[in-house]
């Protein structure tokens, strides 16, 4: 699928997104938290939507003989350290968060270059570094850039960012998707950790860099199914707002790794502009472990987060949103995905660890990983370079999802995808370590 075809959908979606998100991203209301574009912060000393998962040990692979993946779950006792984690997979809300945000640096720095949108220089400060600050708190909403009460000359300057001449559609002015671009930069202190006694190596030999398109691709509810009618999904599941609180979808490996990195830098800049110190360790996707771990709410040998060995409750309801059976979607309360919150949470409070959407972790997908790997936060990690074999770029996906059958439920049950697919049936959630378990108990986190 090239660029040119698949914004031909997917610009629909964002000039409906404009429309619908009073036109900003909320980043002064958030207070440095992922909150999506309407929501203000009621605590925000905590990790906002986020629910503590303690330390422990567990048994992680099959709970039962399983001979078809008995390469791939093998049992083995490990133990887990603290941490936080999303109490329901990233909404479409909050993901727009992050696009709200791209779009609006990416106006401010490279098409409005204002100065009363940048931070001030302090009398007398150096001039070394040339690169300017945007001012977050004059961007605000966004409103004063995308908003009605606009000077001639802003809106003039702002024209580029459409789709311009034949890409255009009925002359409307539609966001070019192509240019929202998220550019990463991560310290993997795992690379730094094996060539520490290299004298020749720098810190920037240590430092991962990656520019991702982070527009979800939309058209993934064609590509996924074969002659299915699925257009009204590709126009309205991400932009429309019966759909904010239900999981975003169509995102790739990387793409979920940018939001992480971006994430992290929402909160962490946040404070230090109000001279804070920032106390959150960084977010990230998290590995097979510990979805496996979190997924079992604390409970011990079950098949399901929430107990089992059933997928229906005593009333015969189902426990989860995925395919009861052949030509089956709707039984479980959803044709596709649902509500974030919908169903019971697991003992730690998590929603939707199986079903709705599988989701992807931090890990690389090897079949024999588990004979290896550490018994202490075991998991594997590969950066696969962009020329190398397509099997070195696969990744750990968990929970199954609204298309999957009730096998791929299992708390043990892991399958993959490549981390520059995107699917209509993957998703994501974030971790943030706790820093030591009496620090959270006292309440200072």
């Amino acid at each position: 699928m090239n660029d040119m075809k698949s914004t031909f959908f997917t610009v629909i979606s964002l000039s409906i997104l404009a429309v619908l998100t009073s036109c900003g991203g909320g980043i002064v209301s958030s207070q440095g938290e992922l909150v999506g574009i309407k929501r203000s912060v009621p605590r925000p000393d905590l990790p906002y939507g986020m629910v503590y998962i303690p330390s422990g040990t567990f048994i992680m692979g099959q709970t039962d003989q399983d001979i078809s993946f008995a390469q791939v779950a093998q049992n083995k006792q490990v133990s887990i350290s603290s941490f936080y984690m999303d109490e329901t997979e990233v909404t479409n809300s909050e993901y727009r968060q992050f696009v709200n945000w791209v779009r609006d640096s990416i106006a401010v720095s490279s098409y409005l270059k204002d100065d009363k949108f940048f931070m001030k220089s302090k009398p007398g400060a150096q001039s070394a570094n040339t690169q300017k600050i945007i001012n977050w708190d004059m961007v605000g909403d966004g409103s004063k850039i995308w908003g009605g009460k606009r000077s001639p000359d802003m809106v003039k300057k702002l024209e580029s960012m459409y789709y311009q001449a034949d890409d255009k559609i009925s002359g409307l002015n539609e966001l070019d998707v192509r240019i929202l671009k998220y550019e990463v930069k991560e310290l993997v202190y795992r690379w730094a950790a094996e060539a520490r006694h290299d004298k020749t190596k720098k810190r920037s030999d240590f430092i991962f860099r990656d520019t991702v398109s982070i527009y979800p691709d939309t058209l993934v509810w064609l590509s996924d199914f074969a002659y299915a009618q699925n257009e009204p999904m590709v126009q309205t599941y991400f932009s429309h707002p019966s759909y904010d609180n239900y999981p975003v979808v169509g995102v790739t490996w990387r793409q979920a790794r940018a939001f992480t990195v971006w994430r992290t830098n929402l909160h962490d800049s946040y404070r230090r502009r109000r001279g804070l110190p920032v106390l959150r360790m960084p977010y990230s996707l998290p590995n097979e472990s510990q979805f496996e771990y979190a997924a079992r709410g604390g409970r011990v040998g079950t098949s399901y987060p929430w107990g089992g060995p059933y997928i229906r409750n005593s009333k015969g309801c189902l426990l989860a949103n995925f395919k009861p059976g052949r030509g089956n979607y709707t039984d479980d309360g959803g044709a596709y995905t649902v509500n974030v919150r919908s169903y019971y949470p697991n003992d730690f409070g998590l929603y939707n660890m199986s079903g709705n959407v599988a989701e992807w972790t931090s890990t690389s997908y090897y079949e024999n990983a588990a004979t290896f790997v550490h018994d202490l936060n075991p998991t594997y990690n590969y950066e696969a370079k962009p020329g190398e074999q397509e099997v070195s770029k696969r990744k750990v996906v968990r929970g199954g999802s609204w298309k999957d059958i009730g096998y791929f439920l299992q708390n043990s049950s892991k399958s993959f995808e490549y981390q520059d697919s995107a699917k209509s049936y993957v998703g994501f959630r974030c971790i943030s370590p706790t820093p030591d378990q009496n620090f959270h108990a006292a309440g200072n986190f």
